[in-house]
């Protein structure tokens, strides 16, 4: 009588054959594949989830934890995008136009010319992200290293295509001069009033629903990485229509 092992040809036993082939067909699994890449088809499965493949027979567990472990991953992918669409210095794109400002009254010249200014812009009727120093203090830092300044940079400054055009003085010679408007040519038509914030280009974070505060179990309340120091976040739908 042969002995059990000198029945397989693989020279392998029967246990050791069923475990390579269970192997091999885990891995073959669309859900072992690993998406390197992420679209914003995407946003839909990390809000729903894929609750077909968690209650498919066979093995629900795994199903459900690779199921989470994709959501995580394109969470992330997504989160990578939306800081790159955000920087105008590294997708400034071909017609974007970035306008730093203020909305606060403060300093009355200040104020007066960054109105001038969006009411020059807006006269062109043309897509322009705005971006409110006083509503996000980040924007601060990032207009201070893209001008390469140490010092608070006066307000407002202008970006088109990626280029520095100037403050409210270089606006309004250009203005003047029938400059501007070659220089805006080819951008985007400005669309209606936002229906999701109402015009202000920011709403509240949906993640701490504009406390700036999350709570954990390990280390109980900490500050939300989702929003800026005032719980708001860029309206999503301002914020792409300007891209």
């Amino acid at each position: 009588m042969w002995p059990p092992w000198a029945k397989n040809p693989s020279g392998k036993s029967p246990a050791a054959a069923t475990t390579t082939t269970t192997t091999i067909s885990s891995c073959s699994s669309p859900l072992a594949r690993s998406h390197s890449s992420f679209s914003f088809k995407d946003v839909q499965t990390l809000i729903h989830g894929d609750d077909t493949d968690a209650t498919a027979p066979g093995s629900p567990s795994i199903s459900r934890g690779a199921a989470v472990f994709h959501r995580v991953r394109a969470a992330s992918s997504a989160l990578r995008t939306w800081r790159s669409i955000c920087s105008p210095a590294s997708d400034p794109g071909p017609n974007r136009i970035v306008l730093y400002f203020t909305s606060l009254r403060v300093i009355r010249k200040t104020f007066e010319d960054c109105r001038a200014v969006r009411s020059i812009l807006r006269g062109f009727r043309i897509a322009v992200d705005e971006r409110d120093l006083s509503m996000d203090s980040s924007f601060l830092h990032e207009l201070s290293s893209l001008l390469r300044q140490r010092q608070p940079p006066s307000l407002p400054r202008i970006f088109i295509a990626g280029r520095y055009i100037g403050g409210a003085d270089e606006i309004r010679q250009l203005h003047e001069a029938g400059e501007l408007r070659r220089l805006v040519e080819g951008a985007p038509p400005a669309g209606a009033t936002c229906d999701r914030c109402g015009g202000a280009s920011f709403v509240l974070c949906w993640a701490c629903n504009g406390s700036h505060k999350r709570f954990s179990e390990k280390g109980g309340f900490r500050s939300c990485a989702a929003c800026n120091e005032n719980g708001l976040v860029r309206c999503p739908d301002c914020l792409f229509s300007a891209v």
